[in-house]
């Protein structure tokens, strides 16, 4: 005896209806996130068996390391550490000057932000979305909206956390803004993402401005949302269009954002009130403003 099933449009039906529940109920009721939040720490598994065969390979390759070999990395690593500590010892003493500056001018103690050690799992399969997971989540006291930093520069900010693991929208991605700085001379932008991992714009950027290719981008610290004096970016291009107000500028991220397999969390600092730190937390660095101005002077 034949049963027929569900009619197909009927089930495209129910998916769709469903679905729009879900998006309304996550958009306006932020209703989906504990559920988002309890999938990607059952996923997790699965980013250690992604991982897995990394991590073999550089096992095996350990087991073939020859004692020349150990050696040769153990005098690099001592001559790379002195010269660590030659710069520590530089600057402390500086540190230690700036904070007796600080306390001269009755201003507060600018301490070091505290940072922690988490290394990259897993790679977002969407080549339109530009996020990694790393192994380090609530349990570790990771927050929505922590900067991530690899050895060259900002990599980008924390966007979701699981119990173990967290999501990390990398600063390349399109919806992603970082306020800016120019080293040189203090001048202030907004650095947005392009989709591509190797460019970055600068916006609005008036024609007079004063900057030129090769000047150095640090995170200002503008928003409470990243951490001051961090390299985000070097100008790489600088188009000045006749008759056009602004200036059409690229630069090239510091971060090795498809390489890096290490990255610093950065805490913000223990002097913030809970407040603001909650405030900052409740609201991911996005100027999708900024996007909507670049397509209509495009």
């Amino acid at each position: 005896m034949f049963v027929q099933g569900p009619v197909p449009g009927l089930r495209l039906l129910l998916v769709i209806i469903v679905s729009a529940t879900l998006i309304v109920a996550d958009y306006q009721f932020d209703r989906v996130t504990p559920i988002r939040s309890t999938l990607a720490t059952g996923l997790t598994p699965v980013y250690w068996l992604g991982n897995a065969p990394y991590q073999f390979s550089d096992w095996v390759a350990g087991l073939f390391t020859t004692r020349e070999d150990v050696k040769q990395e153990n005098e690099d690593l001592k001559a790379r550490l002195l010269i660590l500590e030659r710069r520590a010892l530089k600057y402390a003493a500086l540190a230690s000057e700036n904070n007796e500056l600080r306390r001269l001018m009755n201003s507060s103690e600018l301490l070091d932000d505290r940072v922690i050690v988490s290394e990259v799992v897993g790679v977002s399969p969407d080549p339109y979305s530009h996020e990694i997971v790393i192994n380090k989540g609530r349990s570790d006291g990771l927050q929505v909206g922590q900067a991530i930093l690899d050895a060259h520069g900002l990599m980008g900010q924390v966007v979701q956390t699981s119990q173990i693991t967290s999501r990390v929208l990398l600063v390349s991605d399109s919806s992603h803004a970082v306020p800016v700085e120019v080293v040189r001379n203090g001048l202030r932008a907004i650095l947005l993402g392009t989709g591509d991992s190797d460019t970055l714009d600068l916006v609005h950027v008036p024609d007079t401005a004063d900057i030129r290719e090769g000047d150095l981008l640090v995170s200002s610290g503008l928003g409470g949302r990243f951490p001051r004096g961090y390299p985000v970016a070097e100008v790489s291009l600088i188009n000045k269009e006749p008759g056009e107000p602004f200036v059409a500028i690229r630069a090239l991220p510091k971060a090795q954002l498809t390489q890096s397999r290490l990255v610093l969390v950065v805490f913000p600092p223990s002097s913030e009130s809970p407040a603001e730190s909650e405030a900052n937390i409740d609201t991911p660095f996005y100027i999708p403003a900024y996007e909507t101005a670049q397509e209509g002077q495009g």
